[in-house]
């Protein structure tokens, strides 16, 4: 990334590995919790810089999710992160609604928040 970013995560991972180089939001919470976060940055004028639904994991069969916005606040709330972000909080509560949150292992949670490390790093 070429500009200061803000890490909002509630994955223990990316926080441990990006804390030295990233301010990090750290969410002991869900995964609509780090979205509904990423709302109230987005409606406080940052941008959202990575997609709220990057892969192809169901949102109810993953429990991180990290999500990359600007450290710096524009003049105006941007619009097509507000889109994004609201789509993903949507689509989220759909899935857990109509399946339910998954329950896996902790060396499949560790398998997802390695997954979830993963998809962030390539886009820093």
């Amino acid at each position: 990334m070429i500009e200061p970013i803000i890490v909002v995560t509630n994955n223990p991972m990316c926080r441990e590995k990006l804390a030295d180089k990233y301010k990090i939001d750290f969410i002991n919470g869900t995964t609509v919790d780090v979205l509904e976060r990423v709302r109230d940055y987005i409606h406080g004028k940052h941008i959202l810089l990575t997609h709220p639904l990057v892969s192809g994991i169901k949102p109810n069969e993953i429990p991180y999710r990290t999500i990359i916005i600007t450290k710096r606040v524009g003049n105006t709330v941007d619009i097509k992160s507000l889109n994004y972000i609201e789509r993903g909080i949507l689509t989220t509560e759909k899935f857990l609604k109509n399946h339910g949150i998954s329950h896996w292992s902790k060396k499949i949670l560790d398998d997802f928040s390695l997954i979830d490390y993963d998809l962030v790093k390539y886009n820093l």
